[in-house]
């Protein structure tokens, strides 16, 4: 009674049927989660949609005559790379071309606007202490606003407040959470005295130093109503030299004298975009700084939380614009946040920007062209057509060769190629993923990697079938040694693709993803399906019987006589003779 126990302990243990249906159900919820998303075609890269092509020329940064050099470029295409493409496979190409100029193409079905607002904008941030503001243009009061805001990407606004209120923008809390971010007030004694000894404005009086003239005559003249004026104001300004810049306030521009700055981007360890649920705030950016950039926090917050308005205000400068300008009312340290009327794709943007750092030049668009598909489309349809015949020549192979069991061979392909589908029209909006012509070619190439797998269990089925094993407990013995040799080979494969994605760059990276992506499917197949489903047929009289067509014809595989033979019959004994 001892061994069929066992044996239906083995039967029970396999469950064929519930693999089957679990991979069934992840088919069913995954073809689903695409139709719900309403992307039902994969993603496709420059190549195969066509798309938009962006030439930007770096410019020499003001004294900073050989600032354009091989390593420059080398950086800004790194960080480029790293802001448009996220994991390397959205397909957006960005390369050198000549001494100056940066190519960006992007992809049709990509937010080009957006792409070209990363690769675009510079990214420098800085923190200055603010000097003196007011209301600019036709509509600018006599004397400084007491409290001023800022405004990011043209929409994002803070709400002006008086100083003996808090601002949106920031808010100090119990944990030393600082909710704004301020900088250099004391370096430039000058400048600061002057702003702070006069009631409204720098040139309430005369100073000596051509320096602080000039900026008196800047800020006199500034009018941030005129977008001209705000993309010259503070032009070629150090950071360690007071400067003027425009920012808005709830439709309101404001001009400002700013302090030298003391906290730079660089000073930012990581940023986030984050949605305030406490506050109706929404959409805010959070930085943690450097353990070198909190004391540099620390240090500013501290001198300002003992000025008066506006001079407790420090301005977020983004690129030459006046981010926010939050007052401060004690030290603060450790991290921050700018907080507006930020949408999430502009809080996303602006943290993606800090987080992969400042562009270290500066650049212009000199073109921007249309690319058109036609090249990649007739590329597509010849590989296409070779993606078929390789399939059709794999089919005709199994036919003949293995017969009955090609049914569980091309039912595993048919799984493998809807899971791959799926995956991809799913990745599309989930990382970015864009389908070019090396991943079509690296989907083709794992066609023959999904193939082994099979081939490899079947063989060593009829391994067991010639040592003179039925059907059944051929399948069991077998599939340990085939899933080990199966396991090991994925694993070459899912190696030398990982590597090949992260040594190199651009379309490659399309190959090396699709092809990584493919061996992984070709491991949940094999184990989830195909010997699931080889378990179940090997219970069929067709199978099991080793029918001529069965593929597993014992005599046609040259079958040994069974292991197990019958006890020979013992010679009946006479009782009377006994």
């Amino acid at each position: 009674m001892a061994a069929p126990k066992k044996g239906r302990s083995a039967s029970a243990q396999s469950r064929p049927g519930r693999s089957l249906a679990l991979i069934l159900i992840a088919i069913a919820a995954l073809t689903g989660g695409m139709f719900a998303s309403g992307n039902t075609t994969p993603r496709l890269g420059i190549d195969l949609a066509g798309g938009t092509s962006i030439t930007l020329t770096a410019k020499n940064e003001p004294g900073q005559p050989n600032a354009i050099n091989k390593t420059n470029m080398d950086t800004a295409v790194d960080i480029m790379n790293r802001r448009v493409n996220g994991l390397g496979v959205s397909e957006a190409e960005v390369q050198t071309q000549g001494r100056d100029n940066i190519i960006v193409n992007i992809p049709k079905g990509t937010n080009s606007k957006q792409a070209r607002e990363q690769v675009g904008t510079t990214a420098k941030l800085y923190f200055r202490p603010v000097l003196t503001t007011e209301v600019s243009g036709a509509e600018a009061s006599a004397s400084p606003s007491p409290s001023a805001s800022g405004k990011a990407t043209d929409k994002a606004t803070d709400k002006a407040t008086s100083s003996s209120s808090a601002t949106p923008s920031a808010t100090a809390t119990s944990q030393g959470r600082a909710v704004t971010d301020a900088l250099k007030a004391d370096s430039t004694p000058s400048a600061s005295s002057s702003s702070a000894s006069s009631s409204a404005s720098p040139s309430a009086s005369a100073s000596a130093d051509p320096a602080t003239a000039k900026l008196q005559a800047e800020y006199a003249a500034l009018d941030c109503t005129d977008p001209a004026a705000r993309a010259k104001a503070g032009d070629g300004a150090k950071p360690t030299d007071p400067t003027v810049a425009c920012g808005n306030s709830s439709g309101q521009w404001q001009k400002y004298v700013l302090g030298p700055a003391e906290v730079s981007g660089t000073d930012i360890k990581k940023a986030g975009a984050v949605f305030d649920t406490q506050s109706a705030a929404g959409w805010k950016v959070t930085m943690d700084f450097t353990s070198g950039g909190s004391k540099k926090f620390a240090a500013i917050t501290g001198k300002l939380a003992q000025q008066q308005s506006p001079q407790n205000q420090f301005a977020i400068v983004l690129d030459g614009e006046v981010v926010s300008d939050p007052s401060v009312s004690q030290s603060l340290s450790g991290s921050a946040e700018i907080s507006g009327s930020f949408t999430q794709t502009e809080a996303q943007d602006l943290s993606n920007m800090l987080k992969y750092g400042a562009l270290p030049l500066s650049f212009k668009e000199s073109s921007v062209t249309t690319v058109t598909a036609a090249l990649g489309g007739e590329q597509l349809h010849a590989g296409l057509i070779a993606g078929a015949i390789g399939i059709a020549l794999v089919v005709i192979y199994l036919v003949i060769y293995y017969r009955g069991l090609s049914v569980i061979a091309i039912a595993s392909l048919l799984v493998s190629a809807v899971l791959t589908y799926v995956l991809m029209a799913l990745l599309g909006p989930a990382i970015g993923f864009a389908l070019n012509l090396p991943a079509v070619c690296g989907a083709i190439v794992a066609i023959g990697i999904t193939a082994d797998s099979f081939i490899v269990f079947f063989e060593r089925i009829r391994d067991e079938i010639r040592e003179g094993r039925s059907l059944r407990p051929a399948v069991e013995r077998a599939w340990p040694r085939a899933r080990r040799t199966i396991l090991v080979s994925d694993f070459v494969s899912f190696l030398a693709a990982a590597v090949l994605f992260i040594v190199t760059v651009g379309k490659v990276q399309g190959f090396a993803f699709t092809l990584g992506l493919t061996t992984v499917l070709d491991v949940v197949v094999v184990f989830f399906f195909t010997k699931p489903l080889m378990t179940i047929l090997a219970r069929k009289k067709f199978f099991a019987e080793g029918h001529s067509w069965s593929g597993l014809d014992p005599k046609r595989l040259g079958a040994k006589p069974p292991l197990r033979r019958t006890r020979r019959a013992s010679a009946p004994v006479d009782t009377k003779e006994a």
